[in-house]
C-alpha cells in the first residue's frame, strides 16, 4: 500500500463518486456496487494488477473482469484513471448512444474491457476459460527462465453471480482443475433488487467453496485497504483458485440508501449524492472532480506498465533467441494466425456413408494434427459428440499441456469457459453436447454472437433421427432458435465433405461463433462427380444439380440430413419427365450474406414452385420458399420410436416429397 493514507482515501473516492456522479448525470444505472467497492477495486488496480493501459492488448497482461457487468461505471473509472483511451468525455456520456461507457461492459467497445459482463455468472465463467488458457499456453511455451507466459485472472463477483447456476458448474470445474491463478473478489455486500440476501440466499458460501476445492479469505471489512491487500498476496501464494469473500456495503456513504435495495439500480438523486460526499469529506461540486494528486498517483499505472511490458519483451526477444520455432509458434497463435499450411480431408462417394457427427470426428483429427491451438472437448458426451483429439492428453491438474477436456456434465460453464479461452488468444477453443441441450448453453452463445467471439460448437444429434430416447431429447424447435441469434452462423451439413467445409470455415471465421449441427444417423456421402462439391457451403446455400431435360420448374430445398431425400425424391421427380433444381442449404446465415445475383441465380425469383425440407419446426422458411412455396417440417414434438419408423411418420419420406413436390406443382400450374 501507499504509505500516504491521505492519497489513498483520495484515489478511492475519486473512483466512488466518478462512477456516482456519472450515473446520476445519465440518471440511471448502478451505483451501489462501485461505491461499495471502489476500495477493493483501488487495491487490486493500483498495487496488484499487471497491466500496460497504453496497450491494452499486450498478451502477458492481467486479466480483470468485472461479472456484475451493472457496476461497469466502477471499471470505466477505473480505465479512465489508470490512463486508457476512455476520456472523461465518455464517463460523462455513461449509458447514452455511441458511447463507449454502455450500461454494462462490452468486449471490443471498450479499450481494456475483457469480456462483455451483463447476464450474471458468465463473467465468472469466463474468467475459468481465461485461467485455462494461461495455463495451457504456459505448459507449453514455458522455458526454464522463460516465464513468457505468467498471468493471473482476477475478478469481482457478486452476490448475483454465486447465485446463478453457471458459477456454480464453473466453480467447481475451477476448483478440480486447480487453476490456482484465478483470485475472485466477492462483493459481500448481502443486497440484491428485491432486498437482503436473507430473503433467498442464505447458505454458507464460505463451506460451498471449499468443498470445491477453493481458498477462502475473508476480509471483514470491505474498506480496509491493507487486509484486502494482504488476503490478494495470500490468494497469489496458494495452488488453487481463490475466492475473497469481502464484507462491503452497498452505496457506501450515502446516509439514507447505503445498506438498501435503494442504492443497487436507480441513481442516488442529487441530495443522497450531495449528503454522501459531504459525509465522506468530498467536494460536493464541481462533478467529476479528480483531485490532482489522484489524477496523478492514478497516472503512475502507464509508467508501470510500460516497464513491466517492456521488460516482458526483453525477456521475449531472449526467449526467441533460444527457443526461436516456440518463439515463432507463439506469436502466430496469440496474432491469431492460422498455420500457413492446412487442409481439409477429402471422402470419397458411398451410398451407406457415415454420420456427420462421425465424419466431424475424423475432420477435428485431421486438423488438430495440422492447427495445434485447436482443444475443447464435451459435456460429458465425447464418445457421442466424437469430440477426442487421437493421442492427445486430457487437460488436467499437472498436465495443462492436454488439449482434450472433460468439461462433466456442465453445459452452463463448458460455454462460459470456452468464450473466455477465446477471449483469452492463443487457442482455439470447441464445445460439444447435443443439439437439445444448446438451451442450457444459449446464454453463452448468445454473448458469444454478440461480442464476436470466434469460438466453435459442435452439436450433435440435431433432429427426430435421435430415435427412441424420445421427444425429451429430440429437438425441433433448436435450429430456428440459433438461426434466431444475430452474427452466429449456423451450419447443417448434409454429408462428410459439407462437414469438412464446416470446419474450415469454422476455423477460418475469427468474426464471431460457428455452430455445426450434425447427425447421429448415417448419411450417404454424395457422388461429387454427379453433384456440385462441397466448396458451395461457403456461401450458405448451392445449387446441387439442375435435374431434366428443361429449364428448371421448381426447386427442392433442404439442409443436413434432408437432402438425401430431396437427392432420391428429384431423380423420381426427374424420370417422370419434371425439371428442377436440387439445393442444399446448410446456413442461412451465409446465404444472406452473398450479394443479390448469387442468390438468384441459386433461388430465381421466376421460380415459383419451391419445396423446403427441414426436421424441424418450418418457422423461418417462408423467407426462401415464398408465398406459392409449402414446407415439410415438424412443428411438433417427437416421439420415442426408431428413426426410420419417426421420420415416414412425420413424412420426411422420399414418397411423401415426392407427392407433396407433385401436388405443389400441380397447383402452381
Amino acid at each position: 500500500m501507499t504509505k500516504n493514507v491521505n492519497v489513498d482515501q483520495i484515489a478511492v473516492n475519486t473512483i466512488r463518486f466518478l462512477a456516482a456522479d456519472a450515473v446520476q448525470k445519465a440518471n440511471s444505472g448502478h451505483p451501489g456496487l462501485p461505491m461499495g467497492t471502489a476500495s477493493l477495486a483501488y487495491v487490486l488496480w493500483t498495487h496488484y494488477l499487471k497491466h500496460n493501459p497504453a496497450n491494452p492488448a499486450w498478451p502477458d497482461r492481467d486479466r480483470f473482469i468485472l461479472s456484475g457487468g451493472h457496476g461497469s461505471m466502477l471499471l470505466y473509472a477505473l480505465l479512465h484513471l489508470t490512463g486508457y483511451d476512455l476520456p472523461l468525455s465518455e464517463i460523462k456520456n455513461f449509458r447514452q448512444w455511441g458511447s463507449k461507457t454502455p450500461g454494462h461492459p462490452e468486449y471490443g467497445l471498450t479499450p481494456g474491457v475483457e469480456t462483455t459482463t451483463g447476464p450474471l455468472g458468465q463473467g465468472f465463467g469466463n474468467g475459468v476459460g481465461f485461467a485455462i488458457a494461461e495455463a495451457h499456453l504456459a505448459a507449453v511455451f514455458n522455458r526454464p527462465d522463460f516465464p513468457v507466459i505468467d498471468h493471473y485472472t482476477y475478478g469481482l463477483v457478486t452476490d448475483g453471480d454465486l447465485m446463478e447456476g453457471v458459477a456454480s458448474e464453473a466453480a467447481s470445474l475451477a476448483g478440480h482443475l486447480k487453476l490456482g491463478k484465478l483470485i475472485y473478489l466477492y462483493d459481500d455486500n448481502r443486497i440484491t433488487i428485491d432486498g437482503s440476501t436473507d430473503i433467498a440466499f442464505t447458505e454458507d458460501r464460505a463451506a460451498r467453496f471449499e468443498a470445491y476445492h477453493w481458498q477462502v479469505l475473508r476480509v471483514q471489512d470491505g474498506n480496509d485497504l491493507d487486509a484486502v491487500s494482504q488476503a490478494i498476496l495470500a490468494a497469489k501464494s496458494d495452488p488453487r483458485p481463490s475466492l475473497i469473500i469481502c464484507r462491503t456495503h452497498i452505496g457506501y456513504g450515502m446516509p439514507h440508501k447505503q445498506d438498501t435495495a435503494q442504492a443497487h439500480g436507480s441513481p442516488p438523486g442529487d441530495e443522497e449524492l450531495a449528503a454522501a460526499k459531504e459525509a465522506l469529506g468530498w467536494p460536493v461540486e464541481p462533478r467529476f472532480y479528480i483531485p490532482a494528486e489522484a489524477r496523478e498517483f492514478f497516472q503512475e499505472a502507464r509508467e508501470k506498465g510500460r516497464d513491466r511490458e517492456a521488460q516482458w519483451r526483453e525477456m521475449f526477444e531472449a526467449y526467441r533467441q533460444d527457443y526461436p520455432a516456440e518463439a515463432a509458434e507463439l506469436t502466430r497463435r496469440l496474432a491469431g494466425e492460422l498455420p500457413k499450411v492446412w487442409d481439409v480431408p477429402q471422402f470419397p462417394a458411398d451410398p451407406k456413408g457415415m454420420a456427420t457427427r462421425a465424419a466431424s470426428g475424423k475432420v477435428l483429427n485431421h486438423l488438430a494434427s495440422q492447427v495445434p491451438e485447436l482443444m475443447g472437448g464435451s459435456a460429458d458426451l465425447a464418445p457421442s459428440n466424437k469430440t477426442w483429439i487421437e493421442g492427445e492428453p486430457d487437460f488436467q491438474p499437472g498436465r495443462y499441456q492436454g488439449r482434450n477436456f472433460h468439461f462433466g456434465v456442465r453445459e452452463h460453464a463448458m460455454g462460459a469457459a470456452l468464450n473466455g479461452m477465446a477471449l483469452h488468444g492463443g487457442v482455439i477453443p470447441y464445445g460439444a453436447t447435443f443439439l437439445v441441450f444448446s438451451d442450457y448453453l444459449r446464454p453463452a452463445l448468445r454473448v458469444a454472437a454478440l461480442s464476436h467471439v470466434p469460438d466453435i460448437w459442435i452439436f450433435t444429434h440435431d433432429s427426430i433421427g435421435v430415435g427412441e430416447d424420445g421427444p425429451t431429447h429430440q429437438p425441433v424447435e433448436h435450429l430456428a432458435a440459433l438461426r434466431a441469434i444475430p452474427q452466429l452462423v449456423l451450419l447443417r451439413p448434409a454429408d462428410a465433405n459439407e462437414t469438412a467445409q464446416a470446419w474450415a470455415y469454422a476455423l477460418k471465421n475469427r468474426q464471431g461463433p460457428t455452430a455445426l449441427a450434425l447427425s447421429r444417423q448415417a448419411l450417404p456421402v454424395i457422388d461429387r462427380q454427379r453433384f456440385q462439391g462441397a466448396e458451395g457451403l461457403a456461401r450458405g446455400a448451392y445449387i446441387l444439380a439442375d435435374l431434366g431435360d428443361e429449364i428448371p420448374e421448381m426447386i427442392l430445398m433442404a439442409s443436413g440430413s434432408e437432402v438425401k431425400l430431396i437427392i432420391e425424391a428429384g431423380e423420381k421427380l426427374a424420370a417422370n419427365g419434371m425439371s428442377l433444381r436440387l439445393v442444399s442449404f446448410p446456413s442461412w446465415e451465409l446465404f444472406r450474406m452473398q450479394d443479390q445475383n448469387y442468390r438468384d441465380g441459386v433461388l430465381p425469383p421466376d421460380i415459383k414452385a419451391r419445396l423446403a425440407v427441414e426436421a424441424g419446426i418450418s418457422l423461418g422458411w417462408q423467407e426462401w420458399v415464398g408465398d406459392g412455396g409449402r414446407i415439410l417440417g415438424v412443428d411438433r414434438f417427437g416421439a420415442s420410436a426408431p428413426a426410420s419408423r419417426l421420420f415416414k411418420e412425420f413424412g420426411l419420406s422420399v414418397d411423401n416429397v415426392v407427392k407433396t413436390a407433385k401436388e405443389l406443382y400441380r397447383r402452381l400450374k
